[in-house]
């Protein structure tokens, strides 16, 4: 099996473009040479809209502006303004996180993690309609957190970004210094193998005019690798303030995503996995002894799954539409289970059946309620940590998922996972790019966290059985990890069950262990007055019926 796809493998859906052009470093070079005064404007304009203080990074400011000589690359229209929401938004200067004088420790409550550094991994085009993936997301999610009030009961930390000893820890030494370093940091290296991985770099044209490492991934060689160590380092950060009981719990709206970076490839509009990075920092520097990962994005995590395939310390848990591998990236059936001392720890509930119907509601808490939390209480992790992808939610043509999942639904899966590692919860974003519906889904999920009253779930959705794809594909997930996890193995026959049903069961049998123990106490408290033998009649058991 090839348990982490094929890195190679494109898009299927309508991302995919055509010939792509490769292009030299000089064509690079002059490109960057005539858009460069205009990228500075327009990041001031946008500092500056944001009422703080203009910083002056290392990366944009300090480039030289006179002709002549070779500069490094930068990207004309990448400025985040241009992805931005309306100027009139009300929220919109709220943007940057205020850090009050605090000689006091954190509220112990719900994290967010947030900074417009992430805003400025942007492509030179400037146009959000030619890419999904783009800085939109993530202030508009932002923004609606501070509409409802949500923002104001969390700790909003900034985060940071992380080192490249950090990314190290998941991704080969070549990757991290190819996608981890810009022009100007690069000078600080002292690196002879730099150069030389540099040269093999390879670039290709967008239809767009952008540029990309593949042909939906695109890069900004200005910008990219600080907001893709950002990313990182800011789900580090909040892993670790929850791991030890600094926060609550927490999420981390970050961008660009990271389930599908492998160690040595960046792919899928993402460039480090910052979950699996956070993961092997929790192992490394905290010693945290067992730790869950479940990706709900409606995409495989095949980096994800790759990095932990045989390690039994980590518990990795993907829903993910699959088609028989026939969906981006292909990898992810239900018989990846992970090898060597990490067999059994790979689960994967790969959804077939294209979308006749779309999975939804039903179907994702039937997974939760059959495979998910029985197998993650039967592991009993120490943290959980979330690849929170809401690209199942409804809204994403058919292309990008197609499923029917509520903002309700992914509420009710983190209310669930809470239950989990005393509620050490860690969500970090990853795909999802309908901004209603992301904006929906992350403001459920952020007022679960908080401990909010969940919305109830429509008398329909209880009433519905899951249909009969998902049965299928749940069915053999439950038969393959059976081997693996004795706690599955009850729900092989009760997959069909509605929620209502499942409800009853549960109730039914808390009923009848409640009645076995009574029952048992009554008993031993008799043969102690009576002097009775231990060993009673089985007909004498006959008040368990009522």
């Amino acid at each position: 099996n090839d348990v982490g796809g094929n890195p190679a493998r494109a898009r299927s859906e309508s991302l995919r473009v055509g010939q792509h052009e490769t292009l030299s470093s000089s064509q690079q070079a002059i490109q960057q040479q005539q858009q460069q005064h205009s990228f500075h404007q327009q990041a001031y304009l946008y500092e500056s809209s944001l009422h703080r203080p203009v910083k002056r990074p290392l990366d944009v400011l300090t480039i030289p502006l006179m002709p002549g000589g070779h500069r490094p690359l930068s990207r004309a229209k990448s400025s985040p303004a241009s992805a931005s929401l309306p100027a009139q938004e009300p929220s919109a200067k709220a943007m940057s996180i205020p850090m009050p004088e605090q000689a006091t420790k954190p509220r112990f409550t719900t994290g967010i993690v947030y900074d417009s550094v992430m805003l400025k991994h942007q492509c030179t085009c400037g146009d959000n309609s030619n890419h999904p993936e783009h800085a939109g997301r993530i202030q508009s999610i932002w923004s609606r957190l501070q509409e409802r009030g949500l923002r104001n009961n969390c700790e909003c930390i900034r985060g940071r970004k992380a080192t490249l000893e950090e990314l190290q820890s998941v991704h080969t030494e070549t990757h991290v210094l190819l996608y981890g370093t810009n022009p100007l940091n690069r000078l600080k290296l002292d690196n002879r193998k730099l150069a030389g991985i540099l040269s093999q770099r390879m670039f290709v044209m967008l239809p767009c005019g952008g540029l990309g490492v593949d042909s939906d991934t695109i890069w900004n060689e200005l910008h990219s690798s600080n907001a893709a160590r950002w990313a990182a380092g800011s789900v580090i950060d909040l892993a670790f303030k929850v791991a030890s009981r600094e926060l609550k719990n927490g999420f981390a709206l970050v961008r660009p995503p990271g389930h599908h970076a492998d160690p040595s490839t960046a792919m899928g509009f993402c460039f480090f996995n910052s979950v699996a990075i956070a993961a092997k920092q929790l192992q490394l520097r905290r010693d945290v002894r067992k730790i869950l990962i479940v990706d709900w994005d409606v995409h495989h995590g095949n980096g994800t799954q790759r990095v932990f395939y045989t390690d039994p310390n980590v518990l990795y848990i993907s829903l993910h539409r699959h088609d028989d591998g026939n969906f981006f990236p292909g990898s992810g059936a239900a018989d990846e289970v992970g090898a060597g001392n990490g067999e059994g720890f790979n689960v994967n509930v790969a959804w077939t059946g294209g979308l006749d119907p779309p999975m939804g509601d039903v179907e994702y808490l039937t997974a939760f309620r059959t495979v998910v939390m029985p197998i993650a209480h039967e592991f009993s992790p120490d943290v959980v940590l979330v690849s929170a992808g809401f690209d199942a939610a409804e809204g994403h043509p058919a292309p990008l998922g197609g499923y029917k999942v509520t903002a309700k639904c992914f509420g009710h899966m983190t209310r669930q996972l809470m239950s989990l590692a005393g509620g050490r919860v860690v969500l970090a974003l990853e795909g999802g790019h309908d901004l209603t519906s992301i904006c929906d889904a992350s403001e459920a999920c952020v007022s679960a966290l908080l401990g909010n009253e969940l919305d109830p779930l429509p008398e329909e959705t209880l009433r519905q059985r899951p249909n009969q794809n998902a049965v299928c594909s749940l069915e053999t997930v439950i038969h393959v990890q059976s081997k693996y996890w004795t706690s599955v193995k009850q729900f092989a026959s009760k997959v069909q069950y509605t929620l209502l049903e499942a409800q009853k069961h549960d109730r039914d049998e808390v009923d009848t262990v409640t009645a076995l123990a009574s029952l048992s106490v009554g008993r031993g408290s008799i043969a102690v007055a009576g002097n009775r033998p231990q060993e009673e009649p089985m007909e004498e058991d006959e008040p368990m019926s009522l």
